[in-house]
């Protein structure tokens, strides 16, 4: 197949989280199986142009009120041969920020920056007179493409094309004012003709789900909690209407960056055959962190935004979440990392002046996240809902077992602990409260203490777990199959 991925980020480009990583995952992912898969993405402030090659001519696209003139440059990604194209307009992405800043959280101009990638994705198709089977839109951002090709460019040269969308975070919606919809550069018919109406309001996302051919999600069990009035955000409705079209695949790992028996970033390696060096990481994560040198205390860690979905104020929030009461009433230690709302930072460097047993560190380290994966005998998840998660399943993959809620992909992805047989890859819990947190952890910290058999078994089993992007592929040959049925009457099992 032809698949173009139209997005907002690709790693190693542009990147605010796991967007990003499953973009250029599934791209490689699908070219290794034969298909002829290329990208197309802003090229915004921080890319260079100087190591892009330009394609020379300017091509108009018709987004906003007029035509706009554009230019295309081309690379590709790191070690493959996937083509990455940049549409390059230094009105609409010659700034910092993908979506917003921390002066301005959310561009006052999105919808037309939206509308600009959009639109020149079909402009990129006719100037190459390359037309793909598959255009594959992701988040938000990119909702207007199964917008055009069903109502204004599936004829002619699309008539053979379909699309898909994939939600990987619905609680990112574009949602925008009205005076707004001009922006767009679409016929005022399709406010209401193509989902875009929204309280009086426009809605990206909203009117992706109208139109697609095909919508997936990041997960199986999040493709259930979307069609739910607790996990729809007010879409739920539409995603029922259209549950024959919504499909979750989960997504896979970048099994050559997070594996532990080659990972660059580790003080040692090791593997599920032998565990030793394990215990060489944790010394270092201790030594790194400032905590007491000792093998035989459990260490908890944490990676993670510190945003509302991560369920930080059921762990962090004062006299409300559970981890001091974790730190002085168990026997353990915690290495955080991460950034976000400010009163959580505070509160994290509060109770590191408190506890010596939680050691923090406020911003982004990859090499610290790496070692926290690998030093850690548990990794604490508490997400009041996750389309897919990562870390849970590096953690399981490092030997480190999740501690997590019952919820998305980590419900996919982890086992729950069998006391009986010991099987199980980690601890899971339903309700986000601070005492479901607090049991939960030392539910996991007696296990240690007094199962250490049933902890080896687990460490193991989750070690060689299949996380791989091969079933992923799988996952999306077979939604890109149905796509093309329902969209253009294509049967591909009629292809030679």
């Amino acid at each position: 197949m032809k698949i173009l991925m139209v997005t907002s980020e690709t790693v190693p480009f542009a990147k605010t989280g796991g967007l990003a990583d499953a973009v250029s995952a599934l791209a490689i992912s699908l070219r290794k199986k034969g298909h002829d898969v290329r990208i197309i993405m802003p090229r915004y402030y921080k890319i260079d142009r100087s190591k892009l090659k330009a394609i020379d001519e300017p091509v108009a696209v018709a987004a906003g009120t007029i035509e706009t003139w554009v230019k295309f440059y081309q690379s590709t990604l790191p070690d493959s041969d996937v083509p990455v194209y940049f549409i390059d307009h230094e009105q609409a992405y010659g700034r910092d920020g993908i979506y917003g800043t921390k002066a301005e959280p959310d561009f006052h101009d999105n919808p037309y920056r939206s509308a600009l990638l959009c639109h020149g994705a079909f402009q990129l198709c006719r100037f190459l007179g390359w037309y793909p089977d598959i255009m594959h839109a992701h988040d938000w951002f990119c909702a207007l493409v199964p917008v055009l090709l069903k109502c204004v460019c599936r004829n002619g040269y699309f008539a053979h094309t379909s699309s898909v969308f994939t939600i990987h975070n619905l609680g990112y919606q574009g949602v925008y004012g009205k005076d707004s919809f001009p922006a767009l550069g679409l016929d005022w018919n399709l406010y209401y003709g193509a989902g875009l109406e929204h309280h009086g309001a426009i809605n990206l996302l909203q009117s992706a789900l109208s139109c697609a051919d095909m919508i997936t999600t990041v997960s199986p069990t999040y493709a259930n909690e979307i069609q739910t009035m607790e996990g729809g955000f007010g879409l739920d409705g539409l995603l029922r209407v259209r549950s024959d079209c919504v499909k979750g695949v989960l997504n896979g790992c970048d099994l050559e960056t997070w594996n532990p028996k080659k990972d660059k970033l580790l003080p040692a390696n090791y593997d599920y055959k032998n565990l030793e060096n394990k215990r060489r990481c944790k010394e270092e994560l201790q030594l790194r962190m400032g905590l007491n040198l000792d093998q035989n205390v459990p260490v908890i860690g944490i990676v993670t935004r510190l945003a509302d979905q991560k369920g930080i104020a059921e762990i962090f929030a004062p006299n409300y979440g559970s981890i001091y009461s974790i730190c002085k009433n168990m026997n353990v230690q915690f290495a955080i990392l991460g950034s976000g709302e400010r009163w959580c930072e505070n509160e994290i460097n509060s109770l590191q002046a408190q506890l010596p047993n939680l050691r923090a560190y406020i911003g982004y380290d990859e090499k610290l996240s790496h070692l926290i994966e690998a030093g850690s005998d548990f990794f604490l998840m508490p997400s009041k809902y996750e389309p897919c998660g990562l870390n849970q399943m590096y953690s399981m993959l490092y030997g480190t077992l999740p501690i997590v809620r019952r919820t998305g992909g980590l419900a996919d992805t982890v086992e729950q602990y069998n006391e009986a047989s010991g099987e199980g890859t980690g601890f899971l819990f339903d309700s986000l409260t601070p005492d479901a947190v607090y049991n939960t952890v030392g539910w996991a910290v007696f296990a240690y203490y007094n199962k250490k058999d049933h902890i080896k078994k687990m460490q193991l089993k989750g070690m060689q777990k299949d996380f791989s992007w091969d079933l992923s592929v799988k996952g999306y040959e077979s939604v890109y199959s149905e796509a093309l049925m329902r969209g253009c009457g294509i049967n591909t099992a009629d292809w030679k």
